[in-house]
């Protein structure tokens, strides 16, 4: 086998995901999953779920992985990679435990997980953690024979990432109206956290106080960089662009990050921009955050201001992005065999880690999560 397709010591690939309904009748279920542990009524849940019915009850979501599942196993063949790829999600079926299962009974030990979330936070890398803790502390149960997982590094500035997303900008501009297309802003959107998870998002280097945001934030500010710097390459023009935040939940009195993609689009109106074309960096894939906090809530909002806004497109099965996971992979594997690969990156902060160190994005309360410095295995408790 050719040094760069090598993938060992890994046998497979496991694409980590949210999950999201595929009918009405899953909708409820799967945000009491969701909020597993947190006592909210169900007839809360029906209120909350109201944003899936607009859709049939379909979140994109499940879709999308297939498309990416099907993307990846493709580029695996054209380039001589023959490596497995599974999928398991973290909220529905195909439910994580259960494709880890498989994967042990088809006699895989040593699994790299790509989760669908490129950036550092809670939410997006240790809950993922967790997730895989949960189901390999649930696989010894069964008397299973454990394997090894190791998450591929955060890849917010790959270039295989954030080239996509650079493309769907300039198409987003140039279908604008030419008369204002060169004055258009650039509205970055990611989801919002509470600003106390930003602020202790990534290594214990990387927290920060008072809602400076931490490693999500920065990480966020370095892809939007990028991307306008490639757009001003492209076009010849500087447009001004901003980091906004979309899909706050959870209880009013708790500060989130701001400002909200709505109370942008107002500001940006009142100050005088001619329209806004909002690029979604924080999403793998136009699931259901993309398409109806801003296909629908934000896309409402411009038209009562009478702004003309364009959405442009997430990264979702783009070959490039496929590119990307197995160059991630390949380099992963190149470093376990204890070489060191040529690390992938954009922007100013560099390749991130390839192993969370303790402290990384720690958990409210804590519990054990695998595929990090800190992991003792299902048997031991891990330190927080």
């Amino acid at each position: 086998m050719p040094e760069q397709c090598d993938p060992r010591p890994y046998d497979a690939l496991l694409l980590l995901s949210f999950g999201g309904p595929e009918g009405p009748d899953d909708v409820v279920p799967f945000l009491e999953n969701v909020t597993r542990g947190r006592g909210i009524p169900r007839e809360r849940l029906k209120e909350v779920g109201q944003h899936y019915f607009l859709f049939g009850g379909v979140s994109p979501i499940n879709a999308q992985n297939r498309e990416l599942l099907d993307a990846l196993r493709t580029d695996f063949a054209e380039h001589g990679l023959d490596l497995p790829v599974y999928w398991g999600n973290r909220n529905w079926a195909p439910y994580l435990t259960d494709t880890l299962r498989t994967m042990v009974h088809d006699g895989h030990r040593r699994i790299a997980v790509l989760a669908t979330s490129a950036y550092a936070s809670y939410s997006g890398c240790r809950q993922y953690r967790e997730n895989l803790a949960d189901a390999l502390t649930a696989l010894q149960a069964e008397d299973l024979e454990l394997p090894q997982v190791d998450k591929l590094r955060h890849y917010f500035n790959h270039p295989g990432f954030l080239r996509p997303m650079t493309d769907g900008v300039l198409a987003s501009l140039a279908a604008l109206p030419e008369e204002v297309r060169e004055g258009a802003h650039l509205a970055f959107t990611t989801h919002s956290i509470p600003t106390a998870a930003a602020d202790t998002s990534g290594t214990p280097a990387d927290h920060t106080r008072g809602g400076e945001g931490g490693a999500y934030v920065a990480q966020h500010l370095d892809a939007a960089r990028v991307i306008a710097d490639a757009v001003r390459a492209e076009t010849g023009v500087d447009h001004p662009w901003r980091l906004v935040y979309q899909s706050r939940s959870g209880a009013p009195h708790v500060p989130w990050l701001e400002p909200d993609i709505c109370d942008h689009l107002e500001e940006a109106h009142a100050a005088g921009a001619p329209a806004v074309v909002m690029a979604p960096i924080g999403f793998v894939s136009d699931h259901m955050e993309v398409r109806y906090d801003l296909d629908t809530e934000a896309t409402a909002k411009a038209a009562e201001l009478g702004l003309p806004v364009a959405r442009s497109a997430t990264v979702g099965a783009d070959p490039r992005f496929a590119a990307a996971v197995r160059g991630l992979l390949l380099e992963r594997a190149a470093a376990e065999r204890g070489g060191t690969p040529e690390r992938c990156a954009l922007g100013a902060l560099g390749a991130g880690h390839d192993l969370c160190p303790v402290g990384c994005c720690p958990a409210r309360t804590p519990r054990p999560a695998a595929a990090g410095a800190d992991w003792l295995g299902p048997v031991a408790e891990a330190p927080a």
